[in-house]
């Protein structure tokens, strides 16, 4: 049996059938979903690095399952390799991710290597945000999560302004990116959302994630909420 087989086999073992027909109903489309947990599932990849041929079932592309692919991209952040090698197993990884669910996760998971090599992994995710490909577009952007600080807010303001895509998760993501910089430098932030030249779907939405947030006081909320485009 291939190390692959004996993944999917495991995660047949741990299904949940009343998760797998909740979490399909999140992810319209991907009808491949068994239902198995997130933490089930990051707990599976714990053990399979302990593997000597986890790589195998990395770079393997014979995935049938959601899951599958999300333990791939759970274990190319978790696994203990040099960052040049993990990049190159990110480039592998992002033609994989379909849906929303699959690049956020897998962009959480590397929130170590960003702090290890937080100006290469910079780098590294410029050409993902002008992609024209909604999830690769996606995984830049909440890649971008990992960036709101001192250093990049400038940078990250100055992106959202030219940001133009018309595909829903990539423009879900860059309010959720915007939200986040209101919530560390709401000054900064404001200012940018007075200028703004962000499409009205993508700026209401972004106010309306801000408004959504438990760090941001009732004031500004109202002031946000008479923000919004008509």
């Amino acid at each position: 049996m291939t190390i692959t087989e004996n993944i999917r086999k495991e995660l047949q073992a741990l299904v949940d059938s009343q998760y797998q027909e909740f979490h399909s109903s999140l992810l319209p489309g991907a009808n491949n979903i068994l239902g198995v947990r997130i933490p089930q599932l990051r707990t599976m990849a714990k053990e399979i690095i302990k593997k000597e041929d986890w790589r195998t079932f990395v770079e393997s592309t014979e995935t049938n399952y959601y899951e599958e692919t999300m333990l791939q991209g759970m274990i190319i952040g978790l696994a203990k390799m040099e960052l040049e090698e993990r990049m190159n197993y990110v480039t592998m990884f992002i033609p994989r991710i379909d849906n929303w669910a699959v690049c956020d996760i897998f962009c959480s998971e590397l929130k170590t290597s960003v702090k290890k090599g937080k100006e290469n992994v910079w780098q590294f995710i410029q050409p993902y945000l002008k992609s024209s490909k909604e999830f690769e577009i996606r995984f830049g952007i909440v890649m971008l999560f990992h960036y709101v600080d001192d250093a990049h807010i400038d940078s990250l303001l100055k992106y959202a302004d030219s940001f133009n895509h018309d595909a829903y998760y990539a423009r879900m993501a860059m309010a959720w990116m915007i939200s986040l910089c209101f919530i560390k430098f709401p000054q900064k932030t404001m200012e940018y959302l007075k200028h703004s030249t962000l499409d009205n779907w993508t700026y209401n939405k972004a106010l309306q994630k801000t408004i959504e947030s438990f760090r941001v006081d009732k004031d500004t909320k109202d002031i946000l909420r008479e923000m919004k485009r008509r």
